[in-house]
Parts: structure tokens; C-alpha cells; sequence
């Protein structure tokens, strides 16, 4: 469905197409089609986007925007990221409302996910 004035596709780089996409299926059973050698889209059940390839990735240090995902068990989270090859670059820590962690994914592109519990 789409709505007016909001966000409705997300393009990430990702430094390898093929660790990005068995990532995301693994962890967050997203589904992929390829369109190329350097594109493939991404669907799950809120959202749809796309990795391209590409070597300069999306890291907060570097000025990029994070993407936040939400948990309501954040270590349980933590530890099927890390096991699937997620790369921890910031533990848990606390802020006003709630507790995140930030993650690099195979690709080299760093995402979140925050839990208010």
C-alpha cells in the first residue's frame, strides 16, 4: 500500500550483493530478485528496497543515515545477527526511551535495532 508523502523504497550499497542478500534472508527472511549483476530488490512484510553494489558502504561515522530495526528481545536479536556473520560495531547501550546496538552487516553497510524493553 502506498501513502502519500512517506517513505516507500530504501537503497542501501552493499560491498558483496551475495553476503547482503543471504544476511537478510537468514536473519529477517527478506526476498530477493535480481536485476543485474549489481542490483537486487528486497521485499519483506513492511518494507521494500534494494542493495546495489557499490564500494563506499553506509557507515554513521562516515555521515550516512542509520536504519533502525525494532526488537522486543534485543539480546536474542544481538545473537542472531552475530551468528549469521553481523559484525557488533556498538554494544547495547541506553538513551532516553529504550536500549539499541548498532551492526555492520556482511556487506559493510551499519544498521540499528532498538527495543523499549
Amino acid at each position: 500500500m502506498t501513502h502519500h508523502e512517506a517513505i516507500q523504497y530504501l537503497e542501501i550499497p552493499s560491498s558483496d550483493l551475495a553476503a547482503s542478500k543471504q544476511f537478510f534472508s537468514d536473519v529477517f527472511g527478506w526476498r530477493f530478485t535480481d536485476y543485474g549483476d549489481g542490483y537486487c530488490a528486497f521485499s519483506s512484510e513492511t518494507m521494500e528496497g534494494g542493495f546495489y553494489l557499490a564500494d563506499q558502504v553506509s557507515l554513521t561515522d562516515r555521515g550516512a543515515c542509520l536504519i533502525v530495526f525494532y526488537s522486543e528481545t534485543l539480546e536474542r536479536t544481538q545473537d542472531k545477527l552475530t551468528h549469521a556473520g553481523a559484525q557488533i560495531s556498538q554494544n547495547i547501550f541506553s538513551f532516553p526511551g529504550g536500549r539499541r546496538f548498532h551492526f555492520i552487516e556482511p556487506g559493510g553497510s551499519e544498521f540499528a535495532v532498538w527495543s523499549d524493553r
